[in-house]
């Protein structure tokens, strides 16, 4: 006589019991909706309304606010064409360039290999003083560089014996190129701490004992396994440099526009000029800009050595 077997448990209550959980389609739907309910509304929802408003003339005052007009591309040529707009996108890549890639990771591996060997109260001191500047609040921090930095009673004046040097007011790029490296480097840095972790001490060791200095050592034994790495940290910090508000608090994007990058550019047309289209024109522009620059670091992401 045939021996008939009943199907498992999981298959006889269907494809509703397939999940992970158990929680079957309904309920898991149920505990998703909500999620994306938030998304919708705090993110979909103002994204195509920033789009829309890209289109229009719409304004914060006047008869554009009441009854704004649909003017199809012409705020984004216009935005193109403006040299206002066109020397802030310089400055916001010259704020990138000097404060993600080359302070801020730069930097912070520097910090990272050295803690490497450092003694342990050392390594705890300088870890703790690096991740306090970057989990201190924006507007803290730029009332300590404003104080450092002041032309009559700033610190840095002081120490340097430089009285009557305006710092924020001859060299503003510099100075929130180098508040920005200050403030940002933590996250460099702990992320190639544990990167480094990761590197097989028995090559460093055998690179040593072949007699390859310093540098080859970097390039040929530590750079090959932190590559991944070094483009995911300069993939993020790089983002978020390019739409960094903070430098508003200390330059106001002064003097003269000289420190007047993308994110301030946006908020002074915006909201002080009142020209919601066209700031929401270029806001636009920032984002594919945005992704411009992620889909350039995926691409050499995914590239591997032969």
């Amino acid at each position: 006589m045939a021996l008939t077997t009943s199907p498992p448990a999981e298959a006889r209550r269907g494809p509703a019991a397939t999940d992970a959980a158990g929680l079957g389609r309904t309920r898991a739907t149920a505990f998703v909706v909500p999620a994306l309910a938030l998304v919708a509304v705090f993110l979909v929802y103002p994204a195509l309304w920033t789009l829309y408003l890209g289109l229009t003339n719409y304004r914060l005052t006047g008869l554009a606010a009441a009854r704004p007009e649909v003017v199809g591309l012409d705020n984004y040529t216009r935005a193109l064409s403006d040299p206002d707009f066109l020397n802030s996108l310089w400055l916001t890549l010259l704020y990138v360039l000097g404060s993600a890639v080359i302070g801020q990771c730069v930097f912070g591996f520097a910090l990272a290999w050295m803690l490497r060997t450092s003694p342990r109260v050392v390594r705890t001191v300088v870890e703790s003083l690096v991740m306090l500047a970057w989990i201190l609040p924006s507007s803290v921090v730029a009332f300590l560089w404003i104080a450092l930095l002041d032309r009559d009673t700033g610190s840095l004046n002081t120490l340097l014996g430089t009285p009557g040097v305006g710092w924020l007011l001859q060299y503003p790029m510099l100075s929130i190129i180098v508040f920005n490296t200050w403030r940002g480097t933590a996250f460099s840095m702990l992320l190639f701490g544990a990167a480094l972790n990761a590197v097989p001490p028995s090559q460093l060791e055998t690179a040593r004992m072949v007699g390859a200095s310093g540098m080859q050592q970097l390039r040929d034994v530590v750079f090959p396994h932190i590559r991944g790495h070094v483009l995911t940290n300069l993939l993020l910090i790089s983002l978020w440099t390019f739409n960094d508000f903070a430098p508003y608090l200390i330059t106001a994007g002064g003097p003269d526009g000289r420190s007047e990058i993308l994110p301030v550019f946006v908020y002074q047309v915006a909201i002080f000029d009142g020209q919601l289209g066209f700031g929401s024109a270029i806001s636009l522009l920032m984002l594919l800009i945005n992704l411009v620059i992620a889909v350039v670091y995926l691409r050499l992401l995914r590239e591997r050595r032969p």
